[in-house]
């Protein structure tokens, strides 16, 4: 993240974001696969370091391997070819966009990383600063009840942003700046799709 200056002078925290290019590397319609959506490649790999199915599935879109494969719902998917490449320039600014992304890792946390919970009294005498507190009867039901929540792995879920602002486009260097945090590590890939229109 970095920020920049508006034309009022305002600072606005932004996301850099590299967007491709991706290349289109299989058309899926609604005839031949009951529904219409573009797979996208992303980052450029070694043919060496590609195993032979996905080599001979890269064939078809120009022979250049990728890291990265995602699927996108496309209204009219018949608009776009094998291999060809898309950039930043699918954008405008000032449009709103959906980020999807894998939210960073965090490991096994307590509840009060986890959940928010506030923890118990800081007075002398407290026993239960950080831990949940009670979490069952003992008479009935006699069980913790299903989706109570406890300590546990935190982290790596995909999560979606909504209607992040397109700040800036650099076409010469396929870079996007979004108004706002991102899911995700520094490296993270994310899914940037156009905002629908909601009721």
């Amino acid at each position: 993240m970095t920020g920049v200056f508006d034309a009022e002078g305002n600072f606005v925290p932004v996301t850099v974001v590299q967007t491709g290019p991706c290349v289109v590397t299989q058309i899926k319609t609604e005839t031949t696969d009951g529904y219409n959506a573009l797979q996208l490649a992303f980052d450029e790999k070694r043919q060496s370091r590609t195993n032979k199915p996905l080599r001979g599935h890269f064939q078809k879109a120009g022979g250049q391997c990728f890291r990265v494969l995602r699927e996108f719902s496309a209204e009219k998917p018949d608009e776009f070819k094998l291999g060809q490449a898309i950039s930043s320039d699918l954008f405008t600014i000032g449009e709103k966009v959906d980020v999807a992304g894998l939210s960073k890792g965090r490991g096994f946390a307590g509840v009060m990383k986890r959940h928010g919970f506030s923890g118990g009294g800081q007075t002398h005498g407290c026993h239960s600063k950080r831990i949940p507190g009670s979490i069952g009867c003992s008479a009935w039901p006699s069980k913790v009840v299903k989706g109570k929540k406890l300590p546990g792995h935190y982290g790596v879920e995909r999560n979606t942003v909504r209607n992040l602002e397109i700040v800036d486009i650099r076409p010469e260097q396929n870079l996007i700046l979004l108004k706002g945090a991102v899911p995700g590590a520094k490296s993270g890939i994310i899914e940037i799709k156009k905002t629908k229109t909601r009721p």
